[in-house]
């Protein structure tokens, strides 16, 4: 036979008062709380609801007699310390906010508490409560941040492995360029050594051959002389002028030419050093790259980082792949260069094409990245909003160029030495505006362009213009 629990205090208690019932109402839901505590529980909330399950009531709940005859049975029985005052043997239903004890009526005559200020236990219970709820919602709200967090970080861990691949694979395209290209250098050098050792080996050939046929005719001529000395001593001296002359033209030396051997110092002399300097002559270099990391999710940049255009509608699925780290710009469409500038002199060109919206400038390192669509204070910018070319600097209004023309090309200046910010139009030789500050923080190039079609192009410094 099974044997039955006994009824704890737990089974008694409300969910509000954590006191044992009284008068308890049964809700609609389903559970039970003392009817004072509902009362002013739904005064305090504005709304109807159970305190456990957030269900609403929509009539006056009853009695919960069956509830209200076991509680009474149960303080009948239980034992004669549990919540009472261990002086008076009292139930504990005050509180003494000056001493913030628990006490019951009698307490509340005693010397020690009467003139102190105490409420009922119900009343101060539901305020404190009130407190601890708050408290709790915050680290409600805390936990949800950090979930959001987490949330983040796992979406970072993604773009990581995201950006893992695509880097690598760019890493390996170029290299593969520049493998070509030493390839190519090998296989040129390697075919200029080929054709001097040919030339010069065919040269030495030729020469050889001459040799040999001069060989045979001294031979020749050596033969006829000798027999001239058997002659007889008449002709000997008849033919002694000829035949001394004849004899004293061949004895000129064969002729050796200077350069016969294969030029090594010219293949091998700084060899490295003049293979690079001509990939070099191939290969261009841009002051500013572009930080991917800053970038709004509508932008996109260039494999190489040196252009950057806004996102069509056929592109905008891919918008929400990149995380919202507090380096990107969350809302503004801009990006920043990859490195930021504390002192000397800085030149880029930029190609702004056919773009119809389009700002670029420096900013500060400290710029405000999230939660705004409004060009931020802390930016030196010239731009073009479609109709009017103009510039903008901090608590300085907006400066237009009327009547100018859309420029193809803008020359930006940083010198921070002199504390100068000056742009340009090198083509046209027109100098649009200098800006005097003096920077107290590091500053980046900034860039912004709403156009789909037309990239801006950072232009390498090899097509840069004096």
């Amino acid at each position: 036979m099974a044997s039955k629990r006994p009824f704890s205090e737990e089974d008694f208690t409300c969910s509000v008062c954590y006191d044992i019932f009284s008068d308890p109402v049964l809700l609609q839901c389903g559970h039970s709380v003392c009817r004072d505590c509902i009362q002013q529980y739904w005064t305090t909330k504005g709304s109807r609801e159970c305190p456990l399950c957030r269900k609403r009531s929509t009539i006056n709940p009853p009695v919960n007699l069956s509830l209200k005859n076991l509680c009474q049975t149960f303080l009948d029985h239980r034992g004669p310390l549990e919540k009472l005052c261990e002086v008076h043997r009292e139930r504990l239903s005050l509180f003494c906010l000056h001493d913030e004890e628990l006490m019951c009526v009698v307490c509340r005559e005693s010397q020690q508490h009467r003139n102190h200020p105490c409420r009922p236990l119900i009343e101060i219970a539901e305020k404190r409560k009130r407190v601890f709820r708050r408290e709790l919602d915050l680290l409600a709200r805390k936990v949800k941040i950090i979930q959001d967090a987490k949330s983040k970080c796992y979406h970072q861990v993604e773009h990581i492995s995201h950006q893992l691949w695509h880097t690598e694979n760019i890493i390996k395209k170029d290299f593969k360029h520049l493998h070509q290209l030493l390839y190519d250098e090998e296989k040129a050098a390697l075919a200029a050594l080929t054709e001097e050792k040919n030339q010069k080996t065919q040269l030495m050939k030729d020469k050889i051959e001459k040799m040999g046929e001069e060989i045979l005719s001294l031979s020749k001529t050596i033969i006829e002389l000798t027999a001239k000395l058997d002659s007889g001593d008449i002709q000997f001296l008849q033919s002694f002028k000829d035949m001394l002359e004849r004899a004293q033209n061949m004895e000129q030396k064969p002729q050796t030419d200077e350069g016969g051997l294969i030029d090594t110092a010219k293949y091998l002399g700084n060899l490295k050093f003049k293979v690079w300097l001509k990939i070099g002559q191939s290969i261009s270099y841009t002051p500013v790259v572009l930080d991917p990391n800053t970038a709004n999710s509508q932008l996109i940049l260039s494999e190489d980082l040196t252009c950057v255009r806004d996102r069509d509608e056929q592109e905008e699925e891919e918008r929400n792949q990149l995380p919202d780290n507090p380096e990107r710009f969350d809302r503004c469409h801009f990006v920043l260069g990859s490195v930021g500038y504390s002192s000397g002199t800085h030149i880029w060109d930029v190609d702004v094409g056919d773009s119809t919206f389009w700002m670029l400038g420096v900013t500060t390192e400290s710029v405000e990245r999230k939660g705004t669509n409004s060009l931020p204070s802390e930016v030196w910018c010239i731009g073009y909003d479609g109709d009017t070319l103009s510039l903008k600097a901090p608590q300085e209004s907006r400066i237009p160029f009327l009547g100018c023309e859309k420029p193809k090309r803008v020359r930006v200046k940083l010198d921070l030495d002199e504390g100068q910010l000056s742009f340009s139009d090198p083509p046209s030789k027109t100098h649009y505006h200098t800006f005097t500050t003096h920077y107290t923080e590091k500053v980046f190039p900034f860039f912004c362009n709403l156009s789909s079609i037309s990239p801006l192009r950072i232009l390498p410094m090899v097509k840069l213009s004096n």
